[in-house]
């Protein structure tokens, strides 16, 4: 006999609302007619990666003069130089495996943008970013689950988190999944594997309302996956993902995409950003995170290949980090930031975003890169033209989005 208690443990699933499972796990809905569906991948950078450092104001003088020790040098002068993007911003070298893409039009920077929240705690901060509510601790859901609750119910696995536990961005009415693995994705008891989930999903057929319902299309999620079996598909166009849990997550992101399970957003997110001490200018602590993180993205693109014109990548951070490096050769908790996106509607080749500068005059509490752009009307503006999400006021509640303030940085 197999009680609840294993089943919570051992599926793999993530469930949640109502303490236990999401409200909604929608049953599949034509997932072999996928070809041309719209993918949303969403990426957080946890731990705030400094974003001055990533795409460099190597034109403003100032920059070089508040981090002696830890600014990118300028394009032109040696190797370990900024990669130069439009005569004002360059790229950390690190990042190379991703100007190919800015290059050719598919990737774009918006700088000085994030939440117009004030706190820098990482918790808060990250917090707010993934309900889309800046300063509101109170709301229940994340925004990207808001965004497929307004829409017509998909495919059991139609948003996916390859994270070890559901994020918050994605906890909500809408039903999402996250696992680290798609292989191990669904119950695992051994030789006894058959009879355990035939029992359970009997025991849970069996309860009453919405528990019985939901646990169904739960266990229909496990269906498609083992019958589509993505982890079988192997990178293809020469992709050579970097080991590590960040390059594992987009490879199997781009391997439920292949595989045509019915997916609309998929989640994924790194750590280790926090770079308060050491944090190192084109080699050091940022340069090899950034080095494995633009490899795995760049991987992940090459692998897609023409796929790629139906899936736009974005990532965020929670906040920037302090224009003037610390006493440890580091930089702390800061305000204004970059995002980056890459593939279909991008309108690449730019870094978009109105630059506040970075004298005293500028900055925001008189340390930080100040916030230009609200990471909502960047969202917004994807989540419009390319998931054809209409009602945009239910994603971002008590937040004005005036067509103004877009960017039109998405086709």
């Amino acid at each position: 006999m197999f009680d609840r208690r294993f089943f919570l443990k051992s599926s793999g699933l993530a469930l949640i609302a109502g303490g236990f499972l999401p409200n909604v796990f929608a049953r599949m809905a034509e997932a072999g007619t996928t070809a041309g569906r719209k993918v949303l991948v969403a990426i957080f950078q946890r731990g705030a990666v400094d974003g001055l450092n990533v795409v460099v104001p190597f034109g403003e003088k100032i920059y070089y003069d508040a981090r002696p020790t830890i600014s990118v040098a300028p394009p032109g002068t040696g190797e370990d130089a900024a990669l130069d993007l439009d005569g004002f911003f360059g790229l950390h070298p690190s990042m190379a495996p991703l100007l190919p893409f800015y290059k050719d039009g598919s990737a774009a920077f918006v700088h000085a943008v994030g939440s117009p929240d004030s706190t820098r705690s990482h918790f808060d901060a990250q917090d707010f970013m993934e309900s889309g509510t800046p300063g509101v601790r109170s709301t229940p859901d994340g925004f990207l689950a808001r965004s497929l609750a307004t829409e017509k119910p998909g495919s059991p696995l139609r948003a996916v988190a390859l994270t070890p536990a559901l994020p918050r961005i994605l906890s909500g009415a809408a039903g999402a999944i996250s696992t680290t693995s798609l292989q191990s994705f669904g119950i695992r008891a051994g030789g006894a594997t058959g009879t355990a989930a035939q029992s359970l999903e009997a025991m849970y057929a069996a309860t009453a309302g919405a528990l019985g319902g939901t646990t169904k299309e739960s266990f229909d999620a496990v269906r498609i996956l083992q019958s589509a079996n993505p982890a079988k598909i192997a990178p293809q166009n020469g992709a050579q993902y970097p080991n590590g849990p960040f390059g594992g997550a987009l490879k199997q992101i781009a391997q439920l995409i292949k595989a045509n399970v019915g997916l609309e957003v998929a989640f994924s997110d790194v750590g280790g950003w926090d770079t308060h001490v050491g944090e190192g200018s084109s080699q050091g602590q940022l340069g090899n995170l950034l080095r494995n993180y633009a490899e795995s993205i760049a991987a992940f693109a090459t692998d897609l290949g023409s796929r790629m014109a139906d899936v736009t990548l974005v990532t965020m951070s929670e906040f920037g980090r302090t224009v003037r490096e610390n006493g440890n050769r580091g930089t702390d908790h800061g305000h204004a930031n970059i995002m980056l996106l890459l593939g279909g509607g991008v309108r690449g080749g730019k870094v978009y975003g109105k630059w506040p500068g970075l004298d005293a005059s500028h900055l925001y509490e008189n340390r930080d890169l100040a916030v230009t752009t609200d990471f909502r009307d960047v969202f917004a503006e994807v989540l419009a033209k390319r998931q054809g999400v209409r009602k945009l006021a239910s994603i971002f509640p008590g937040y004005d989005l005036e067509e103004k303030k877009r960017l039109n940085l998405i086709a």
